[in-house]
């Protein structure tokens, strides 16, 4: 991965990689921030969304971050399976891989889990999306975001 990018970026990428086998193995369409809805077709899907990156220290020429992202696991009714039930098993199988990889290759010092929602509509078919806020702490240097501290 290209070291001319934030930390923060590195992490983003590193988590499509460690969501993407997830997703396949359900059969999910796996994206970043999606610009519009995801269609019938596209469901299930995984969306991840990064909503907030914070400072919360600044030790010795170092930065510590709180980047806050949102997981969606997206499903609408198929067969005799209820959305939620697709749903959750989706993101069962993300938060799984998320804590298989709690440093994402060192590039972070922890994650942790903040909440999770459910959200059902009733539109040409049930839907159901249920979100879930992960915490990823990690350090950078002072005057250079692309650099580890």
């Amino acid at each position: 991965m290209p070291m001319d990018l934030s930390v923060r970026e590195r992490i983003l990428q590193t988590l499509l990689s460690t969501l993407a086998p997830v997703a396949l193995a359900h059969g999910a369409l796996l994206c970043r921030s999606p610009p519009t809805g995801i269609t019938r077709e596209q469901s299930p899907a995984l969306l991840l969304f990064p909503e907030s990156d914070g400072v919360t220290q600044r030790p010795n020429g170092l930065v510590e971050r709180s980047l806050v992202i949102r997981l969606v696991a997206l499903a609408r009714e198929s067969g005799d399976e209820v959305p939620e039930v697709i749903a959750d098993r989706l993101l069962v199988a993300a938060h799984a891989a998320l804590f298989g990889h709690a440093t994402l290759g060192g590039l972070c010092l922890s994650i942790r889990e903040l909440e999770c929602e459910w959200d059902i509509e009733d539109a040409d078919a049930t839907a159901a999306a249920i979100p879930a806020r992960y915490q990823i702490t990690y350090r950078t240097l002072t005057n250079d975001i692309s650099q580890q501290g």
